[in-house]
């Protein structure tokens, strides 16, 4: 299978859009709208200067049995390359054989467009989703696809569908097409969709279904630390949109009458995918022990607020007379589990160190402890991570 293109259906860079990452999307950067060659028989999405991408490539038109859009395509009618035949849509549920031996079913879209599940003579399957798309209707059980290529970057929901139910599994090559300029290229890209067990090819790459390609591994434990309002939230949001079921640990709880605080976590509410469940504890400990989907906890800032809450240690005396022991009792009972938790786990937590040195001896106390408690929470961490300016800065990976 050739990926003739990877972008979204306006390339990248878009045509005279000024963004910074449109700007820099030059040269192994830029991508054609995404169109599939397959096995030389089949021809999934006809976009501008097909037949010269694949001449690029290595590769001919001549043998294209069947040309199957995927989406609508705005704008002017494509001329379609001499030799080739019309381009057509399966409807929904419907099954396509053709003269090559390979079998296309039409998999229904929660979108406007057709998913084509296609099967080669030997048994191999892909599924090849349309920009913007997800699966509808899916049922549990599904047998896992060799590859899934998809808008992993809009429709990370997609991802998570299709885990929930079989059709992504251990061994599935997750490609990334139909790229935008939502994300820069280069490393941020790569370092985005690993996190979701995925990844991005060049134009004019082929590759073989079914051929065993290491799976980028997603961390395990990840600690995502920055500033206040510096995106860290949404960047440990992000490592596990791909995935189904995650349980969401509120560690602020509420604050009755506090208006601002409720638009705060109304806020993340509304980003969260509809599948992930809250709970609002700061128990961490038994969460971590316990089996069950990935966690993401935010934050510990706030849960080590609520254990110095407990202590006693904003009082002098009380911190002298035990506080402090029983604070590094309960951090270290919280670092054990996350050493010993077979979960996913993505933390967020807060710098606090940087800034101007409190002038309460509770506040610098409390600078003082969120500062060894994320040191000690990053040396358990397969990989820590620094946000700034909504950027993120890998630490450990």
């Amino acid at each position: 299978m050739t990926l003739l293109g990877t972008g979204a259906p306006a390339g990248l860079p878009r045509p005279d859009c000024p963004c910074a990452v449109c700007a820099t999307a030059r040269g192994p950067l830029a991508r054609a709208a995404t169109a599939l060659l397959v096995d030389g028989a089949l021809l999934l999405d006809l976009t501008p200067g097909a037949a010269l991408a694949a001449a690029r490539a290595g590769h001919s038109l001549v043998g294209v049995r069947q040309v199957l859009l995927t989406h609508p395509h705005d704008g002017p009618a494509l001329d379609v390359p001499a030799g080739l035949p019309p381009a057509g849509r399966v409807p929904d549920g419907r099954v396509l054989t053709l003269i090559s031996g390979h079998r296309v079913r039409a998999v229904p879209m929660d979108t406007p467009g057709t998913g084509y599940e296609v099967a080669s003579p030997d048994g191999e399957r892909l599924l090849y989703l349309p920009p913007g798309g997800a699966p509808a209707g899916l049922t549990d059980g599904a047998a896992p696809y060799d590859m899934v290529l998809a808008d992993v970057v809009a429709r990370p929901d997609a991802i998570a569908r299709l885990r929930a139910t079989g059709g992504i599994g251990a061994t599935t090559d997750v490609i990334a097409v139909h790229l935008d300029h939502e994300v820069p290229g280069g490393g941020e890209l790569e370092r985005r969709l690993a996190a979701a067990g995925a990844r991005a090819v060049p134009d004019g790459t082929t590759l073989i279904v079914g051929e065993y390609h290491a799976v980028p591994d997603v961390p395990r434990r990840t600690l995502v630390t920055g500033g206040a309002r510096s995106g860290k939230s949404v960047e440990a949001e992000r490592r596990l949109e791909t995935f189904p079921g995650v349980l969401y640990v509120a560690t602020g709880g509420g604050r009755g009458g506090d208006t601002e605080w409720a638009d705060r976590v109304a806020l993340h509410r509304e980003r969260r995918p509809n599948s992930w469940r809250t709970e609002e504890t700061c128990e961490l400990v038994p969460l971590l022990s316990g089996d069950g989907p990935p966690l993401l906890l935010d934050c510990l800032s706030l849960w080590l607020t609520d254990a110095m809450d407990r202590v006693g240690a904003w009082d002098d005396e009380r911190w002298r007379q035990g506080g402090e022991r029983e604070l590094r009792k309960r951090v270290g009972e919280l670092v054990t589990a996350v050493r010993t938790t077979g979960r996913t786990v993505v933390a967020v937590t807060n710098e606090v160190g940087s800034g101007v040195v409190p002038a309460t001896a509770s506040g610098r106390r409390f600078r003082d402890e969120l500062g060894r408690l994320n040191a000690a929470f990053a040396a358990e961490c397969e990989q820590v991570v620094l946000v700034v300016a909504g950027q993120a800065l890998v630490l450990r990976n």
